[in-house]
């Protein structure tokens, strides 16, 4: 398990800030390195480290997770954080929210989630996620 920084929300607020002009990129910025740099922000540990840049694909990176014993990028999360029902879900918290098929990492920011889209950073309410993790 990670532990939270003294200073992780002016860490976190940076790292929001600095991400949210960053395009969608597989392998570079998607929804699980989101959240994984989030997580890094709070605490210093970089849960997706072995990944980053090493798939240039949605596919081949939960591929790549399969590979590792890992279902999926929720898998991941799962297996380092503690799972937390959504509605318990606090700032800085990673959620599982569905977008079209599959679910998407995001950060807990109250009442709302941060999410990243192909599109580019958006919110959407807390009560859309299916899973939360403390961190």
């Amino acid at each position: 398990m990670v532990e939270r920084r003294k200073d992780w929300r002016p860490r976190l607020a940076a790292y929001l800030g600095e991400v949210a002009r960053l395009r969608f990129r597989p392998g570079e910025h998607d929804c699980a390195l989101f959240a994984a740099g989030a997580v890094e922000a709070m605490t210093g540990t970089d849960l997706a480290a072995g990944w980053r840049r090493t798939y240039r694909t949605l596919e081949d990176g939960l591929a790549l997770l399969a590979q590792e014993g890992h279902g999926d990028h929720v898998a991941l999360a799962a297996a380092h954080l503690e799972e937390v029902a959504p509605i318990r879900a606090q700032v800085g918290d990673v959620a599982a929210v569905r977008e079209g098929e599959a679910l998407a990492l995001g950060i807990v920011q109250g009442p709302s989630i941060y999410v990243l889209r192909p599109s580019g950073l958006g919110l959407v309410p807390l009560t859309d996620a299916e899973r939360a993790f403390r961190v």
